[in-house]
């Protein structure tokens, strides 16, 4: 059966958070920062969560 690729989330700041898809069903909120590389991904469900392009990032 094959695997869906892991969700991606374009956000406009380089710090995120992620509870998975919330509820019971979800996971620990972890608190993700991105640096300089300009995405990152969660540890729990492998959201990956992308800077919009020509955001500033730092809020």
């Amino acid at each position: 059966m094959p695997v869906d690729a892991p969700e991606t989330i374009e956000v406009e700041t380089t710090r995120v958070s992620c509870d998975g898809i919330g509820g019971a069903l979800g996971h620990p909120r972890v608190y993700l920062e991105m640096g300089d590389e300009g995405a990152v991904e969660c540890p729990y469900c492998d959201r990956r969560f992308v800077l919009k392009t020509g955001t500033g990032g730092h809020h």
